[in-house]
């Protein structure tokens, strides 16, 4: 599970553009400013209507952004839980290598927190988290995707978050990824 909470961190990394949406009334908008997480952060929401998600999140804070192979990645995050979050609450994970799925798996929501340092029940009301995540120095260049949709035991939605990360190659190869081989 120390991959899964890496991947996820490594999910919160990523660098997305805005996409143009015209609206019905002739008006653009910029649907990237609606999926955008608020702070220093490249998550997106996975659509624009999150009226009826349990968690609101009111900003998520990455350092470093972007993160980096081998160094260590600070999570800060804050929002208000709607309702309270019990035992059978689950996540879908998907995890992408390019094009390549590494990760297809639907985890328990409960256990995975405890790699935040909480426990279910995750009571109503505002909420604050701070996280340390070492990341390895093998990680292999290359862009990673990763979507999280969570939901509570009954099936209602909680949130649902995307990212893209983008890793290079590593320090020290001069000549391309061969070329000082």
């Amino acid at each position: 599970m120390r991959f899964t909470t890496s991947v996820i961190a490594l999910a919160a990394a990523a660098s997305t553009s805005a996409l143009n949406v015209f609206r019905t009334d002739g008006q653009s908008a910029i649907l990237g400013d609606l999926l955008d997480v608020p702070g220093e952060n490249p998550l997106r929401y996975c659509d624009a209507d999150r009226g009826d998600d349990i968690i609101n999140i009111e900003k998520v804070t990455l350092t470093p952004n972007p993160p980096e192979a081998g160094t260590t990645l600070v999570i800060e995050a804050t929002g208000t839980v709607k309702e309270d979050i019990v035992d059978g609450a689950y996540v879908l994970l998907q995890v992408k290598y390019g094009y390549i799925r590494l990760i297809n798996t639907q985890a328990d929501l409960c256990k995975e927190m405890k790699n935040v340092d909480l426990d279910c029940p995750i009571k109503k009301g505002k909420i604050t988290i701070t996280k340390s995540v070492d990341l390895p120095k093998e990680i292999p260049p290359g862009k990673y995707t990763v979507l999280a949709d969570v939901f509570n035991k009954n099936d209602d939605h909680i949130t649902c978050l995307t990212a893209t990360v983008f890793f290079g190659p590593k320090k020290g190869l001069t000549g391309g990824l061969l070329g000082d081989l």
